[in-house]
């Protein structure tokens, strides 16, 4: 950017956020901080660190000198990415509420709210690219320059009218440059602990959460020959690949259990992972061995498509990730009706899950991408 311009920066009290505030500054924008507030159910401050990041986002906003408004985003959140995230999991999906809340809270409510607020330009902490192509005048959202760090799958439902009036200033340098800056500058986030798990839920145990707005249904756990291994506590506290907190690890040391062929990946004595979630007959079928079968797919079906330039790919040679920090996976996309899309995987892909986002990419550039509606077994 050479032109001077209002930019209204989401500050959150991180590391990220805080440097590219610093760098918009010293750049000579007219940086304003806003700190957004998300969720107030239980904050309690046992589990949700609002309260100290707000301070925190104030204290950089004071090392800057620059405005810092407090602003509660509780009721949006709630409706537009809360309830759509109780629905996947009842229905027995695994639904990513960070890719919901960027498109529809950072994205939008902040987005309009900055505009409100005499806005050219909005920046957050993220690490991604934006570029305009010439030749087709499209703006493009790319890859983090950091590869450990790049955010650009949390971001692959933004749109063109969001993408450029968005600017990501950290994304061109790798986690160690920005910490670098923010303690050579002085500001007070520069050692803090980067933050993880689902922005309005913290540190808090995920069950014991997700069981105050969605029932228990308890049920079998049977492995591959249909052998019942244990109980569950309802469907919609699993999800696919999951490997901890299954109550069954000592099951496959029974006397018994293990009678007949071993399994077929692993041996007996290798861990158990959800593979498959049967919601009428509410069962969780559990496989050992992290290669088994059922955890690996060699296609999926996507829908509800959101593509960033506005329209699908071309059909063809790509690459996906299926989840975040997963290496792109070569694949071949197949556009369907309306907003849904097949990919089939050059080799196949493992825990391929239900809710989850698939995202499209062409090298750095990030094209959009689905929601996972269901896959196929590897043969």
């Amino acid at each position: 950017m050479n032109t001077k311009q209002r930019v209204v920066v989401g500050l959150s009290g991180g590391v990220d956020s805080a440097v590219a505030a610093w760098l918009l500054k010293r750049a000579g924008h007219e940086v304003v901080g806003v700190f957004m507030k998300n969720w107030e159910d239980d904050d309690d401050g046992e589990y949700c660190a609002s309260n100290a990041d707000f301070i925190d986002a104030a204290a950089v906003a004071d090392v800057l000198g620059i405005e810092i408004e407090h602003v509660n985003f509780a009721a949006e959140y709630k409706d537009r990415v809360f309830a759509e995230f109780l629905r996947e999991y009842q229905a027995g999906r695994t639904p990513n509420p960070d890719v919901l809340c960027n498109a529809e809270i950072k994205f939008k409510a902040f987005l309009d709210h900055a505009m409100r607020l005499g806005a050219e330009k909005i920046a957050t902490g993220h690490y991604a690219r934006v570029r305009r192509n010439p030749a087709t005048s499209l703006h493009e959202l790319l890859k983090g320059l950091d590869p450990a760090k790049d955010q650009s799958y949390f971001l692959h439902r933004l749109n063109q009218a969001q993408l450029g009036k968005t600017l990501f200033p950290v994304g061109e340098l790798r986690k160690t440059e920005v910490r670098r800056i923010a303690r050579e500058n002085g500001l007070p986030v520069a050692a803090k602990k980067d933050s993880t798990g689902i922005c309005f839920i913290g540190e808090r145990p995920f069950r014991e959460f997700l069981a105050r707005y969605i029932d228990r249904t308890p049920g079998p756990i049977k492995d591959e020959r249909g052998r019942v291994l244990g109980q569950h506590h309802g469907l919609a506290f699993y999800t696919l690949g999951q490997r901890q907190g299954l109550g069954i690890g000592g099951v496959k040391e029974r006397g018994g259990i293990n009678e007949g062929s071993a399994p077929r990946s692993g041996g007996v004595h290798a861990p158990w992972f959800v593979a498959r979630k049967d919601i009428a007959a509410n069962t969780l079928w559990v496989v050992q061995g992290h290669e088994h079968p059922w955890l690996l797919s060699a296609a999926l079906a996507a829908q509800d498509a959101s593509w960033i330039s506005g329209h699908p790919p071309a059909p063809g040679a790509l690459a996906a990730k299926t989840r975040y920090r997963q290496p792109d996976a070569a694949c071949t996309l197949t556009p369907d009706a309306g907003a849904v899309f097949r990919l089939q995987f050059d080799q196949p892909q493992w825990a391929v899950t239900p809710g989850q986002s698939a995202v499209l990419y062409d090298g750095e550039i990030c094209l959009g991408g689905g929601v996972i509606a269901g896959n196929a077994q590897a043969r």
